[in-house]
């Protein structure tokens, strides 16, 4: 016969110590483990979901079968050459965006520290806007440019904010200045530009996945690929730099070693992003704050971070195509709204608890 426990309050699920027969051990947050798993089996089905959406429907069921090579021509023309691509680039991107805001946000101490905030996706559209309005860029230079531009102002904001280490919120005041100009330069290069390259300019700086193919789908699997080991392999580190720099001194974590290496994968995670679907708005900013408040787990939260990035952007592009009626709208629209309301609840709750 069970009891209830003394406290009266039910048991909640916490962390569990695995050891292992040769001495090892690990520890295993079962909440986070059950939240990463929904996330996942829903990034699935909305991609199933959002494959089978459009002026041809399928049904899951067969999306699922031609997916499995079951489908009959006209399917696996449609699933694998028109919309699974697009699919994979959206579930890439928003994976990029959340795992590279949950490294800011976990670097700066804040939950604004996103690349939103930071100038980071602003400075991917400079670079982009570059090759688009003064060299007439094909598609594969844009998204170079967008590398270059995203690179250079994660370096430019990292010197600027450098003083004995990079801090809190020195660090997202830079990177609001910075965004700033990176703003103001955007904004100079639109008036310089003929109607044909502002029009392809402006369409390209609201965030899109219209059009996206499997050119873009390879270097994105290539670069997660690369990064996300490499960030999870430092996500021990990262969590002691949240206890701070003294501390984690001590227990002999090499602080600027491995800020530095994690700002560079946050970076290029979100260049990359933006070179693939343009600056997609506020996923980086709400992905990491949502997978915290769902595992109730301190620390950078990188996997559900990512796992909720995918999901979020995949559901969006769902509402962009299907929630509005006849008129498709750009994902980086619906984003942009969703994320805008979420900044402003943030912004209160963060003065009414004191911290600004």
């Amino acid at each position: 016969m069970k009891t209830a426990p003394k406290n009266g309050r039910r048991p909640v699920l916490g962390s569990r110590a695995l050891r292992t027969p040769g001495g090892l051990s690990l520890r295993l947050d079962v909440r986070a483990l059950v939240v990463v798993t929904l996330l996942l089996v829903s990034a699935l089905a909305a991609s199933v979901v959002l494959i089978g959406t459009g002026d041809f429907p399928i049904p899951a069921g067969d999306v699922v079968r031609t997916l499995l090579g079951g489908g009959d021509p006209g399917q696996e023309f449609i699933v694998h050459e028109l919309r699974l691509p697009r699919v994979l680039v959206g579930l890439l991107v928003g994976a990029s965006l959340g795992l590279g805001g949950a490294l800011f946000q976990s670097i700066s101490r804040n939950p604004l520290g996103s690349p939103d905030v930071l100038g980071l996706s602003q400075g991917s559209t400079a670079g982009a806007l570059v090759v688009i309005v003064l060299m007439s860029g094909s598609a594969t230079e844009v998204t170079v440019g967008a590398l270059v531009g995203g690179l250079a102002t994660g370096a430019a904001i990292y010197l600027l904010a450098w003083k004995q280490g990079v801090h809190g919120y020195r660090l997202v005041l830079v990177g609001i200045g910075v965004n700033a100009v990176a703003v103001a330069v955007n904004g100079y290069l639109l008036t310089k530009a003929d109607l044909v390259d502002a029009a392809r300019a402006v369409v390209w700086m609201t965030g899109s996945l219209n059009g996206r193919g499997w050119e873009q789908v390879w270097p994105l699997t290539v670069l997660c690929a690369v990064l996300v080991p490499l960030v999870l392999a430092n996500a021990r580190g990262l969590r002691m730099t949240e206890m701070g720099d003294d501390l984690s001194h001590a227990l002999g974590v090499r602080v600027e070693r491995v800020r530095a290496l994690l700002m560079v994968a946050a970076v290029l995670l979100t260049a990359a992003a933006t070179a693939a679907a343009g600056p997609v708005a506020f996923v980086a900013l709400i992905a990491p704050q949502l997978a915290r408040r769902l595992t109730r787990s301190p620390g950078p939260n990188l996997v559900p971070s990512l796992c909720m990035g995918a999901t979020l952007l995949v559901a969006a592009d769902w509402a962009s195509q299907r929630a509005f009626g006849a008129d498709q709208l750009p994902v980086g629209v619906v984003t942009g709204v969703v994320g805008g309301l979420y900044l402003l609840w943030l912004l209160v709750a963060e003065r009414r608890a004191g911290r600004i």
